[in-house]
């Protein structure tokens, strides 16, 4: 019998995983894990696939979690939610606001398993507002041993600064306590504008609650696009055209819609060169990849954590993205970029493309050895680890 055959949302990863699992149950998840273990077999976990980069990707057993949905067991006074671990980011932020909660923030697609989302760093932008790691506040897993274990920021904060960002290598998420606030509304507005211009106003734009700008390569335009809390003023942009001015609860306002696929590389950088790593990424597209490329460049803001291997630990970060279309052939035009962006100190957001290995990636995080050894504790055999993973996490 052919073995089913799995393919990402952009379709540049595809591959025939030996098993796809749906549990049911906590304790189907349980057997999972027990069974590769006693044959030797590496367990990776989907989630939606939104990924570029390969993380899901193996010969043995490919589990989905998407049996594990709904929400409850809400704490008013801390404003903690529990989330089954296979709802996508948009169904916990409707759950949420059915508890008259929400995120914080969440970055511009929705359809991420939360989950996913929060295992790889995702982030929306804003610069007082962290990546969806920052959420996590409990979680119910189950380890490389086959053991549930029940862990909170509150009991053990080391563990969680391994596990809020670990691309699913320290266990399997069954149930994640998330830190929510007050459901908000979000007033959202979109202006055009010449580039120079967004780039002189950066300091007053920065300003808004969630800040950033698309820089689109053939026409040197710009699109800027601010959201504040309603009641906050919005900004008046006398530079630009005024191309969207809309209101809604945070959960609708925040994410937009995305109908074309494509696939995309991001680094994040220090806040601080940002600016001038996108001047040479602007620089160096006017001149060998225009013609090519029509699609845009996003900048966003991020604050800092001081999550083990987030992106963003340790300082305030800017990051910037390449898209291109999915099917087109975009590794000549990523690979061009890269290394300006590792010349400024960027680390790859590691659920996108990057051609980055464990020997690199270990130099650029301070905790690196501290992810490492926790990692190895709750998976000892390496039941999570297939060819790919040791590759991007063991340095030989």
């Amino acid at each position: 019998m052919e073995k089913p055959r799995w393919k990402n949302w952009s379709g540049s990863l595809s591959f025939s995983p030996g098993e796809i699992a749906t549990p049911e149950s906590e304790e189907e998840v349980v057997d999972l894990v027990k069974a590769a273990a006693k044959e030797n077999r590496k367990i990776r976990v989907v989630g939606a696939g939104h990924s570029s980069s390969p993380l899901v990707k193996t010969r043995d057993v490919l589990l989905s979690m998407k049996h594990f949905r709904g929400a409850g067991d809400l704490d008013e006074d801390s404003g903690r939610l529990s989330i089954l671990s296979g709802m996508t980011v948009k169904e916990a932020g409707k759950e949420a606001f059915r508890y008259g909660l929400a995120m914080h923030n969440t970055g511009d697609v929705d359809v991420q398993t939360i989950a996913g989302a929060i295992g790889t760093g995702t982030h929306g932008t804003g610069v007082e507002l962290k990546n969806l790691s920052s959420m996590l506040a409990g979680v119910r897993m189950v380890t490389g041993k086959g053991e549930i274990l029940e862990a909170s920021i509150d009991d053990d904060k080391d563990l969680f600064r391994a596990l809020q960002v670990a691309m699913g290598t320290c266990g399997i998420f069954l149930k994640m306590r998330l830190k929510l606030k007050k459901a908000y509304r979000l007033h959202r507005k979109e202006w055009c504008v010449p580039i120079e211009k967004c780039l002189e106003n950066l300091e007053d734009l920065k300003k808004n609650r969630n800040f950033d700008f698309y820089w689109y390569p053939r026409s040197d335009l710009a699109k800027i696009r601010v959201m504040n809390e309603e009641g906050r003023e919005m900004p008046e942009i006398s530079y630009g055209s005024l191309e969207m001015d809309k209101k809604g609860n945070s959960h609708e306002i925040l994410p937009r819609s995305r109908h074309l696929k494509f696939d995309e590389m991001e680094y994040v950088l220090p806040a601080d060169k940002a600016i001038d790593c996108f001047l040479e990424v602007r620089d160096l597209i006017k001149k060998h990849w225009r013609k090519e490329i029509g699609w845009r460049v996003l900048v966003r803001t991020i604050q800092a954590d001081d999550v083990y291997i987030s992106p963003m630990t340790g300082r305030e970060s800017v990051t910037i993205s390449l898209h291109h279309n999915a099917g087109m052939r975009f590794w000549d035009y990523f690979q061009a970029i890269e290394p300006v962006f590792i010349k400024f100190g960027g680390r790859p957001h590691w659920g996108k493309k990057h051609t980055l290995k464990a020997a690199e990636l270990r130099e650029m995080y301070p905790n690196w050895n501290k992810f490492r050894e926790i990692r190895e504790k709750m998976d000892p055999d390496g039941i999570f680890l297939t060819p790919y993973m040791k590759e991007l996490l063991i340095a030989e």
